[in-house]
């Protein structure tokens, strides 16, 4: 089955190559099919309008359409088909699968490392068009069948992709392809961790989490100006690499599950809600009360919160509560975010006219780091002054006599020793004169004897 479909494999984007912090602005040389510097796709019109019919909504109970990664036959399914070493849409070399429907691998026809990620897609969209080929229908690609509603999808990611710009901050997309029942979605993947490992270990401290926001700010601040929205801003799309910069992936990943979510339950309205429940769940970050550039700040906003405190701002019990929860603004204080609080504040007013954009953030950021005190690590512990003692700090010796009291203290912490009887000075002339009246006594007892 791997082989079946090689020919949904969409236009591909280049992969840049190069570091993280060190990423050129405009793209790098080299990449897949001789492309250059060109970044990611983006959800140019992400889903997320809950305000309005969220009351007609209502909580989501005994929804018919099934969670994640539940439509193709369970996890079995997935292990034979992206196990380490095996070669999908015969060019990526599957080396890892760190989770259920991401993998790593490497393409071997470039030689760069790259990031899978699936969606399960459900049999209707796989299900081979019987007319396809025919006049009117498209053209096989390879000669080989292709399902019509799975080659959409493929499609229109390649399409939002083609309006990426390039930034050292953004992952590089390779566009998306359909292998089977699944469809893959392709991006870059430099040496470093996912963002939310990090998280995983606890908060961050306040003036790591502004290094993070700053790189992830200017990121999204590309995007915008290009007209473009991401859409799929959370812990799980951020890479952080050796050198501590945030690179900002999982776009192409956020095309295909709204591209889906429409597929299956229409451009708007109840079903089309269903279906992002049940493919998202209660993730606070993917439900913004307002889509386009102000739903990607909110979302940073919900992001920095859970960085800074290791909790999300709203209840994330059920999607019920957390909706209604963000349509009320019903959250967490800002209080712990320490110095970010103000900027969090703010990113997360439900007013989107209020937010700052992601020029004023990335400005806010950086005015912070420059003022930040250094190191940006733990404080040393601070030294605190030791009271003397009242008395001398060398013991006195035994007393030897008369002489011996306070002129022993060699501390000089006791009363001063008195003075000496006599002058130094007049040692010598005393001396002189005691001689010299001795000499007078001897001669007046001569002449008085010999008389």
């Amino acid at each position: 089955m791997g082989g079946q479909h090689q020919g949904a494999v969409a236009e591909v984007v280049g992969v840049s190559g190069g570091g993280c912090r060190d990423r050129p602005l405009a793209g790098c040389d080299g990449g897949l099919d001789g492309a250059h510097g060109r970044g990611p796709a983006v959800v140019a019109a992400v889903a997320g309008h809950v305000e309005g019919h969220l009351d007609e909504i209502g909580p989501v109970r005994g929804s018919s359409v099934p969670a994640w990664g539940t439509y193709a036959g369970g996890d079995e399914r997935i292990s034979m088909l992206a196990g380490p070493g095996q070669v999908l849409a015969g060019r990526y070399r599957v080396t890892d699968r760190p989770e259920y429907l991401r993998v790593l691998a490497m393409d071997e026809q470039s030689g760069t490392s790259v990031q899978l990620t699936g969606l399960e897609l459900p049999g209707l969209l796989t299900a081979v068009d019987p007319a396809y080929g025919e006049p009117g229908h498209g053209e096989p690609v390879y000669g080989d069948p292709v399902p019509a509603q799975g080659e959409r999808l493929v499609r229109r990611v390649a399409a939002v992709a083609a309006g990426v710009p390039a930034h050292p901050r953004l992952l590089g997309g390779a566009g998306a392809f359909v292998d089977g029942e699944l469809l893959w979605t392709v991006e870059e993947c430099p040496a470093g961790v996912p963002l939310a490992a990090l998280l995983a270990d606890g908060p961050v401290p306040p003036y790591r989490v502004a290094e993070l926001a700053s790189d992830l700010a200017g990121a999204l601040r590309a995007l915008h100006e290009a007209g473009l929205t991401h859409g799929n801003l959370s812990a799980d799309t951020v890479l952080v690499c050796e050198d501590g910069a945030a690179l900002l992936g999982g776009l192409d990943a956020g095309v295909a599950l709204e591209a889906l979510c429409e597929e299956l339950g229409g451009p708007a309205g109840r079903r089309r809600y269903e279906v992002r429940a049940g493919l998202l769940g209660p993730r606070t970050e993917r439900w913004p009360m307002d889509g386009g550039p102000a739903g990607d700040c909110w979302a940073l906003g919900v992001l920095l919160f859970r960085l800074l405190t290791g909790a999300a701002p709203y209840p994330e019990d059920d999607l019920a509560t957390l909706l209604g929860a963000v349509r009320d603004d019903r959250r967490a204080s800002t209080h712990g975010c320490g110095p970010l609080g103000p900027l969090v504040e703010r990113l997360l007013q439900p007013d989107a006219a209020l937010r700052p954009t992601a020029v004023q953030t990335w400005r806010e950021l950086t005015g912070l780091l420059a003022a930040a005190p250094e190191p940006f690590g733990p404080v040393p512990p601070v030294l605190l002054p030791v009271r003397r003692p009242e008395g001398p700090l060398v013991p006195r010796g035994r007393r030897a006599g008369r002489g011996s009291g306070p002129a022993a203290d060699t501390g000089g912490s006791g009363p001063p020793p008195r003075p000496p009887r006599v002058p130094p000075a007049l040692l010598g002339p005393l001396l002189l004169a005691a001689v010299l009246v001795a000499l007078v006594l001897a001669v007046g007892a001569v002449v008085l004897f010999a008389g």
